[in-house]
């Protein structure tokens, strides 16, 4: 993607956020969970799709049920929630509530809220991140990594693959803001279910939009803290073969 290309949308019954970032290597979406047979032979068949890193906390999970990837014995499905175990939180609250621990909120005081939910993220489950961005490394085939908007737990993910593989920001934050194209068809789906209903019921699906300037924040401060990234992810484990791996495959 360039920063003047459109997002590629890849058209599912069961997913209205799902795009290739990269093709062939790296995929976004929404919730997996009501995929069609149809979806799952075009992620498989036209997509090459190999492994699903799914980013829901286990409270989410076990709600939501088993999905249809599941089934399929040839995609390896890894779990990595950036809440902690056992949190129940889910991505929509980064856009309402306050990060956890009183040393992040006072480090980061002076950030806007859905800033300091993210920087939380990497706060509290670097193992997760780290985790998420090696299975992208790793792969040979696709690696489609998703949350329940395919939003904020998500972007975060992408957003630090891009970066540490040396993609330009705009392109990262372009690649953000696509989801406040389909941010409507999002929050329709999520009402659906019990297990986000009582979250959205009443909000106005903009409020839930991705903000101009925060995964731009996000990355500046990652920069000021670490030098980006790829010095961020290399900190918490990341092997520097991997990196390089992840430069090779995302097209840097």
């Amino acid at each position: 993607m360039t920063t003047t290309e459109a997002p590629r949308w890849i058209a599912l019954d069961g997913a209205v956020n799902a795009r290739a970032v990269t093709p062939g290597a790296l995929l976004r979406s929404d919730n997996l969970q009501a995929l069609s047979d149809d979806d799952v032979r075009r992620l498989l068949d036209e997509l090459a799709l190999e492994t699903v890193i799914d980013l829901r906390t286990d409270v989410e999970v076990a709600r939501e049920g088993a999905g249809p990837m599941t089934r399929v014995p040839r995609v390896r499905i890894e779990h990595h929630s950036l809440y902690p175990d056992s949190g129940g939180n889910t991505d929509l609250e980064a856009d309402t509530v306050r990060p956890w621990g009183p040393a992040l909120d006072d480090e980061f005081a002076g950030e806007p809220p859905v800033v300091r939910a993210y920087l939380s993220y990497l706060r509290r489950r670097p193992d997760s991140i780290v985790a998420a961005v090696r299975a992208i490394a790793r792969a040979e085939g696709a690696v489609l990594v998703h949350c329940a908007a395919g939003k904020d737990r998500t972007g975060v993910v992408i957003a630090f693959a891009l970066d540490a593989a040396g993609i330009d920001r705009d392109t990262i934050v372009a690649d953000y803001m696509a989801t406040g194209e389909r941010i409507d068809a999002i929050i329709a789906r999520l009402l659906a279910s019990p297990t986000y209903h009582d979250e959205l019921v009443g909000h106005d699906p903009q409020d839930h939009a991705p903000r101009v300037g925060t995964m731009e924040r996000v990355l500046e401060v990652t920069d000021e803290t670490h030098g980006g990234a790829a010095g961020w992810l290399t900190t918490h484990g990341l092997a520097h073969d991997d990196l390089q791996r992840l430069r090779e495959r995302l097209g840097a």
